[in-house]
């Protein structure tokens, strides 16, 4: 097993410095210049030559792809002096100090942009997957046990409609009958107080979620059809055992499987920033900040926003995995011989 972990741990490292190094080259690719989006359309050559080597883009580009990985994480004093030039722009866990750079148009710690901004995309995320999975799992389930009767065409039509909408259309739709005309919600924003926070989030999880639960119910649908088909399904009916327990008990528990997995890909996904709905909503989450950094040519802002998605995909098919464990016991049996 700890065999197994180390190699697990390499490899997303391995996956954290590629893709970290591919951003890295795309955006020093891209022919537009930092610099001058920074002193902005009317400065001077004279200034934007300054601001370039304030920045340090001067430099090769070898050398600041070396000074990146240098400063990403290193080691330093665990309490910093106030405006000490050498760590200004680093976030320390004690002696350990993770360092993203300075923003170069807010003139911010990159690490502490995100830091603002992290919490309200997981709020989002969060909110919108719960709505997805509720939602979308009990419609599917309501149509495997009602196959080809009215229920299950009409969760198959409405579920056509969401999939097929795309989210800035049923934004807009949420927002004009629900914000606009019946003036029960926020129309965007971010609010000032909890009560505030919990009336603008509704909005943009209910977009999120009609997606995502449209897809799942399909999904769930499709499974549960399969798992109510089998052996075991059937054993389980002549030993006359009830219905609901055979539903949830059992042909859930097997179809469960897959959408774990699908869940905590778009949970991974969604905590890197709903880029539509967070920009149309005007939610200031990392969706909206990477929109922003990729507009103004932000490159350290860029890298933190690639470097935090990374992190939070990884961590999401780590999970998986052991939810994987917990749900079937099958692979608890495996692991274990595997470990001896």
């Amino acid at each position: 097993m700890i065999r197994r972990a180390a190699l697990r741990l390499l490899s997303s490292l391995v996956v954290v410095w590629l893709v970290l190094t591919t951003t890295f080259l795309i955006h020093h690719a891209l022919p537009s210049d930092p610099a001058r989006a920074v002193a902005g359309p009317q400065a001077r050559p004279a200034d934007v030559d300054r601001i370039r080597q304030r920045l340090g883009l001067d430099r090769s580009l070898a050398t600041q792809y070396v000074a990146f990985f240098r400063r990403l994480v290193h080691f330093g004093p665990s309490q910093l002096a106030p405006k000490d030039p050498d760590h200004g722009s680093c976030s320390p866990l004690g002696r350990v100090h993770l360092d993203l750079g300075m923003s170069f148009q807010k003139r911010k710690p990159v690490a502490k942009l995100i830091a603002e901004r992290l919490p309200r995309t997981a709020l989002l995320a969060v909110a919108a997957v719960s709505l997805q999975v509720l939602v979308g799992a009990a419609a599917g389930i309501l149509a495997a046990t009602r196959r080809g009767k009215l229920l299950d065409h009409g969760v198959i039509g409405l579920t056509l409609l969401g999939v097929s909408t795309p989210t800035f259309i049923s934004g807009l739709l949420l927002q004009y009958w629900l914000a606009y005309r019946w003036k029960l919600l926020p129309l965007d924003g971010w609010g000032r107080t909890t009560a505030e926070h919990a009336a603008c989030l509704v909005l943009p999880a209910l977009t999120l979620g009609v997606f995502g639960a449209s897809y799942y119910a399909r999904f769930v649908r499709d499974e549960m059809l399969v798992q109510l088909q089998q052996d075991y399904v059937r054993t389980a009916r002549a030993k006359g055992l009830q219905p609901w327990r055979i539903l949830v008990l059992h042909a859930l528990r097997n179809a469960v499987m897959p959408l774990v997995t699908v869940v905590g890909m778009d949970l991974g996904a969604l905590l890197g920033g709903a880029i539509v709905t967070e920009k149309l909503f005007r939610w200031p989450g990392l969706g909206a900040l990477s929109v922003d950094a990729v507009i103004e040519r932000d490159g350290p802002v860029v890298m933190g926003i690639v470097l935090v998605t990374t992190l939070t995909v990884i961590a999401s098919n780590l999970l998986v995995d052991l939810l994987y464990a917990a749900i079937d016991p099958r692979l608890r049996s495996r692991q274990a011989l595997s470990s001896r």
